[in-house]
């Protein structure tokens, strides 16, 4: 039961991104509040890998790896959750 809540958060979360990534090609859309909510949660954790990864002319690969680690991060609270909750 934990691990579906914890994967169905990591999962709406990466929906999130996307849609923030997306919207972000459509600079129109964020006088909408609904993509001013998208942006207040997940602007911060995209930002992490914008401070370490430049754009490569115009195209910003950092959300690929944005991805790529909230991946890894979930496996990781997936293990831990495991080892802490035996059974």
């Amino acid at each position: 039961m934990i691990y579906r809540v914890i994967d169905i958060f990591f999962q709406i979360y990466m929906l999130m991104l996307f849609v923030r990534i997306l919207g972000s090609w459509v600079p129109d859309l964020q006088q909408y509040r609904f993509m001013q909510f998208i942006s207040f949660y997940t602007d911060p954790y995209l930002n992490l890998f914008r401070r370490f990864i430049p754009p490569l002319g115009m195209i910003d690969i950092s959300p690929i790896i944005a991805f790529l680690a909230l991946s890894f991060i979930e496996q990781g609270v997936i293990l831990l959750v495991r080892t802490l909750l035996p059974g």
